[in-house]
């Protein structure tokens, strides 16, 4: 099994930002969250960046169509999904991402990639019901719904990453196109 992150890893971008932006663009009434985002990310993004995350993701109640509006930016973003990947996947992939499930699950669905954990936030009130899937909780992730298994290859963009590179056979840093040999922080 090959395991990866997703954004700045294999998409060309951090999807959450880019669909935040996209919607902002389409949804002129999120205007009104910014400047109490902007309080909350100089106050509480430090403390608890998940609380930060969820105040950030109530913007999803402001959407009249979000399930189109994600299909819609996947259209658009697909692109952005770098060729490195093309030439490493494998059939039993696994897509290890911070970023909420609903976000990444259309493009994964879309490569095909069978296995997925990432953050599981509702789409529809922006609420974690679990937690962030970041650093050491992507590795308890791993562990409890794949037992046994084994990485062969991971590849990531961040150091945040090497408690799941510590659990790899060989582990890759993703700069642009370019992969090098991880070397642990």
């Amino acid at each position: 099994m090959n395991a990866y992150d997703f954004d700045k890893t294999i998409f060309d971008g951090d999807s959450t930002a880019r669909f935040y932006v996209y919607c902002l663009v389409r949804t002129p009434k999120m205007l009104i969250r910014l400047p109490r985002l902007a309080f909350e990310a100089v106050f509480l993004l430090r403390k608890d960046k998940q609380k930060f995350k969820e105040h950030m993701f109530a913007f999803l109640t402001d959407l009249n169509e979000p399930e189109k509006m994600l299909a819609d930016f996947w259209k658009k973003n697909e692109c952005r999904i770098k060729k490195f990947y093309f030439e490493t996947r494998r059939e039993d992939d696994l897509i290890a991402s911070a970023s909420p499930e609903f976000i990444v699950r259309p493009m994964i669905e879309k490569l095909g990639i069978k296995y997925l954990i990432a953050s599981p936030v509702d789409f529809k009130t922006g609420k974690y019901h679990g937690p962030n899937c970041h650093g050491q909780e992507k590795v308890i992730r791993f562990r409890r719904e794949f037992p046994g298994m084994e990485i062969e290859d991971f590849y990531s963009d961040s150091h945040s990453d090497d408690p799941m590179a510590g659990i790899a056979k060989r582990a890759f840093m993703v700069r642009g196109e370019k992969l090098s040999e991880w070397k642990m922080k």
